[in-house]
């Protein structure tokens, strides 16, 4: 039967010190043998070495209990075969992803079982099985049950043959036989991969043919804004969590993490360290709140960044934009600004004008193309954009593969397949918008002077007046622009469509001053990509000149009927 594994209460169960997940039927004699399990292994780096059942907090234990014991009671199958746990820092996790994976290994009788423990980085896999070695030789009757090969960092149970390998994340690391058990360690590391997706999808495919399977997520949220298979998991176990997705769904979500409107408000609640219990499951045990404070006021004295790097970190307060001290001050009011649902299109038939700005660098950069329209009536701007991106910036920035990806199944962004490809459709977005009668006559696609060639003749080719082609100057001449845009986001004159992509490049965009002028550069940036954001401000540029409204056919129509009427 389906479950429901929805915890409209959780808010409440954090502040109550309780775990945020839902009531589960379980298998109670399974359950019970697998905390037991669980509790009788000891700390193996703590002075007297205590069992878990004292050292480890609750929150992993009820992990625990539901992993191993729930249990749909029409078929007897297990009710989980994913857990999605988001954790901060300090909590445990790799000490407790070892106890569980011999948790595993003791309760499944399961004859040369596969299990494995991925880390993100040979280190914390080294200490992952550190931990569960050291666990084994704590305990003389573990070390009779299990035969252990530190170099190959694997773990025998005699007498089943399964196995339990730590191994660091790579691309053949999944090879035959599929794991009953893969605990995957920090995913938001691993996320930045970009073979990352297809490995967990080869372990997802292949647990469609074994109900008993489990993939258990334990990872501290990112300290860049979400990307690629982190960013795809962590908002399905919000969906779950929230009951947004009910069909199909086997994963159990446990987040430790404040509610949105803690995490975004302008004045941060979050700062407040009579919230930190809520997200901090192991308080008291792996973690001391005096400490916690004292690292946190030292953070605070580096720096804004280094107050945000901390508190994703240590708090799980997810980075929507870059925030830096030389940042944008744009970045304050860009999300309070967004309009949900509004397309290119939707702009188009409510704007009186439209400007188009377009900015491109080499062909490591992106191509990018904002187009902002004057409401009619209400006289608001309004924005769209779109960036193209050829493959050979993807080669030359793996880093950045996965946030492009997702940008691309968004369909903000578009990953070229042949050279042209970016110059073409760019100059069709342009010319749909000559041909529905929005560009002013003159100064209507403002661009940056270096490197458009081809632009320029791929746009007077298709049409485009030569007047309507202007050059809009960088650097401390787009001050006006920079400070304007500011402006419209600040007093909510301007709108924008609700992209990931802008987001992340007004995350990116910082500033210098230069004499009396703000300055945002992609020198300034650094590596962080902002071409359609500059797009933007060469739309603005123009937006600012206060073209006159062309006269449009569906306007006559308009009139037309006006005096018929």
């Amino acid at each position: 039967m389906a479950f429901d594994f929805a915890c409209p209460d959780w808010e409440e169960k954090l502040r109550r010190g309780e775990t945020p997940i839902p009531a589960l039927p379980v298998n109670k004699d399974r359950a019970t043998r697998a905390v037991n399990f669980f509790n009788g292994l000891q700390l193996p780096d703590v002075p007297g070495q205590p069992r878990l059942a004292e050292a480890a907090g609750d929150w992993f234990r009820d992990i625990v209990r539901a992993a191993f014991g729930s249990e749909d009671p029409e078929t007897g199958l297990p009710l989980i075969n994913e857990v999605f746990a988001l954790v901060p820092k300090k909590n445990s996790k790799t000490t407790y992803s070892a106890a569980l994976g011999l948790t595993a290994l003791l309760l499944w009788d399961r004859p040369n079982a596969q299990m494995l423990i991925l880390g993100p980085t040979q280190n914390i896999a080294q200490r992952c099985f550190d931990q569960a070695h050291d666990m084994i030789k704590a305990n003389p009757k573990l070390a009779a049950i299990f035969h252990v090969q530190e170099h190959l960092k694997t773990i025998t149970r005699i007498k089943t043959g399964a196995t339990l390998s730590v191994k660091t994340f790579e691309m053949g690391v999944v090879t035959g036989e599929i794991p009953a058990l893969t605990i995957i360690d920090e995913l938001h590391v691993i996320a930045s991969r970009s073979f990352a997706e297809r490995v967990i999808a080869q372990i997802t495919g292949g647990m469609v043919t074994n109900p008993h399977a489990l993939l258990v997520y334990i990872t501290t949220q990112s300290d860049v804004p979400p990307m690629g298979v982190f960013k795809t998991k962590l908002e399905f176990a919000r969906g779950v969590r929230d009951g947004k997705i009910t069909e199909g769904v086997r994963m159990l979500p446990v987040l430790y993490e404040f509610p949105e409107r803690v995490q975004v408000a302008k004045d941060k609640p979050w700062r407040d360290p009579t919230l930190w219990p809520m997200v901090t499951p192991n308080l008291g045990l792996s973690v001391n709140l005096q400490i916690l404070k004292d690292q946190y006021a030292a953070r605070r004295q580096e720096g804004l960044e280094a107050e945000i790097i901390w508190a994703s970190q240590h708090l799980n307060i997810q980075v929507g934009m870059g925030l830096h001290n030389d940042r944008w001050i744009g970045t304050d009011y860009w999300e309070d600004a967004s309009e949900p649902g509004l397309t290119l299109e939707e702009l188009i038939r409510r704007s009186e004008v439209c400007v188009a700005g377009i900015d491109g660098g080499g062909m490591d950069d992106l191509l990018g193309l904002s187009v902002v329209g004057r409401e009619r009536h209400t006289r608001r701007w309004l924005s769209w954009s779109r960036a193209w991106v050829h493959p050979i910036a993807l080669k030359r920035r793996k880093k950045m593969v996965p946030v492009l990806q997702d940008f691309e199944k968004a369909g903000e962004l578009v990953i070229c397949q042949h050279p042209t490809q970016d110059v073409e459709e760019l100059v069709a977005e342009v010319g749909n918008l000559y041909r529905a009668g929005v560009l002013p006559q003159k100064a209507g696609v403002g661009l940056d002077p270096e490197g458009v060639a081809a632009i320029v003749d791929a746009l007077e080719l298709d049409g485009i007046p030569t007047e309507m082609l202007v050059p809009v100057s960088q650097g401390y001449r787009l001050n006006g622009a920079i400070k304007g845009t500011e402006r419209k986001l600040y007093d909510g004159s301007m709108k924008h469509a609700e992209q990931g992509l802008m987001t992340w490049c007004v995350g990116n965009a910082k500033t210098e001053t230069r004499g009396n002028a703000v300055v945002v550069t992609k020198a300034v940036s650094g590596s962080g990509k902002i071409d359609p954001l500059m797009a933007l401000f060469n739309a603005v540029w123009l937006m600012s000149l206060n073209p006159a409204a062309p006269a449009r056919i569906d306007d006559f129509l308009a009139q037309a009927v006006m005096a018929m009427e």
